[in-house]
């Protein structure tokens, strides 16, 4: 049937039935819609004998009400015959709810669906010869009917996308707790017994020793990289920490790598469980120095390749006053020769080496160095000897070349 230019519209062959037939039709399904119901139910328990069984406030199983009101809507809107029918609202959003926290799939409830149309569908047959339905017409009906189950699974999909985000959500409220329980400085009592208990709410095995990340996000909304099971992820945080389980055992160096690539920050050094707070308090300073670039920025660093600056930048206040005292010597050389005088310093302290050895280090003539350290036991005098002093200058010199006041020879070779 033709409608305006250039439309076609399809009839249907459904509203060319008589109106009588159709009621007659609706009128039998509806009689027939409690019994077709609890058919469905029986099979459905027989294919799918583990499914559980959730009564109403009457005591009337959950699944049976709403296979009856499914079935009852799409009846009604037969006669109606306009738009699409409804799909009772609840009923199904639950059942896919269910799913979600028995931690089923939504394959074996869509499974279950189709069982149910196919069932209907074949009751539904029986009542179109009984009336007369003609066959175009039944086909029609059958193609609404899947139609139909569409918008049941669509519902059932809304109700186990909502449990999913909730057990999501319950579960990192959980790790979160025991994540500060276990990064605590200090404990109440003894927390041994409730680090076991909040383990075990997430299936969380407590291993013996940890390592403690503190991650600098590459970009506000960045999502959360995939760091696998078994490692703890805190993304509520500025900046995000990790706490990694067993940081030594085989293939999980290789996983973290891959999966914080593009990701920046430090992983503090394995130690006991009991201490895992110890280990965040290296991370963090490693991050506070890289966010000062006095670490290597653009990737995670592990705090234990990086001892040396860790050890010595961190005290800062102690090693600028230290650098006060014991190169107090050097205040009038003026800032260029002062700089050249306390490189060749440290290289003579490093290597305790000669004129020859130091300057192939420094890249200068051995009589440049002869004459440098000439000065230096003149501004220092018999103090140089002294083990207690040379350490003092070794360590200051060696700050001052991590933060990078002084030339790195090693970056010459």
């Amino acid at each position: 049937m033709t409608g305006g230019p250039g439309t076609v519209t399809v009839r249907s062959a459904w509203h060319d039935v008589p109106r009588l037939q159709v009621r007659e039709f609706a009128a039998i399904a509806m009689a027939e819609a409690p019994a077709l119901a609890e058919e469905i139910l029986r099979e459905i328990r027989r294919e799918y004998p583990h499914l559980p069984v959730v009564l109403d406030d009457s005591g009337e199983p959950m699944a049976l009400i709403g296979i009856r009101r499914a079935i009852e809507v799409f009846v009604q809107h037969l006669e109606i015959a306009e738009g699409r029918p409804r799909v009772p609202p609840g009923v199904f959003q639950e059942f896919g709810r269910g799913e979600g926290l028995n931690g089923r799939s939504l394959d074996s409830l869509q499974a279950i669906y189709r069982l149910g149309v196919r069932l209907a569908w074949r009751r539904f047959a029986e009542i179109g010869q009984r009336v007369e339905i003609p066959p175009p017409a039944m086909y029609e009906l059958v193609d609404a009917g899947y139609e139909y189950l569409d918008g049941l699974v669509d519902q059932s999909v809304r109700g186990y996308a909502e449990a999913a985000a909730r057990q999501a959500g319950e579960r990192l409220r959980l790790q979160r707790r025991l994540m500060e329980l276990l990064l605590a400085e200090h404990h109440r009592g003894d927390p041994a017994d409730a680090l076991t208990e909040r383990a075990a709410r997430i299936g969380w095995t407590l291993p013996e020793k940890v390592a403690v990340g503190v991650l600098l996000r590459p970009a506000r909304e960045a999502m959360a990289p995939a760091v696998g099971q078994g490692v703890l992820l805190d993304m509520e945080y500025e900046q995000p920490r990790m706490v990694v389980p067993e940081p030594d055992a085989a293939g999980r160096p290789e996983l973290l790598h891959r999966a914080l690539t593009g990701w920046s920050g430090a992983i503090g050094p394995p130690v006991p469980l009991a201490d895992a707070a110890k280990s965040l308090r290296w991370a963090e300073a490693a991050v506070r120095l890289m966010e000062r670039r006095l670490l290597p920025g653009g990737e995670v660093l592990h705090c234990t390749e990086h001892t040396e600056a860790l050890v010595l930048l961190q005290p800062e206040e102690l090693i600028d006053d230290l650098a006060l005292r014991c190169l107090a010597p050097l205040a009038h050389c003026g800032p260029t020769h002062g700089r050249r005088l306390a490189e060749t310093l440290l290289a003579w302290l490093e290597t305790r080496g000669g004129a020859p050895e130091i300057a192939t280090r420094l890249g200068v003539h051995p009589q440049t160095v002869r004459y440098r350290l000439r000065q230096i036991r003149e501004l220092w005098g018999d103090e140089i000897d002294d083990p207690d002093r040379r350490f003092e200058l070794e360590l200051v010199l060696r700050a001052q070349r991590l933060r990078g006041e002084l030339g790195d020879p090693r970056g010459r070779r």
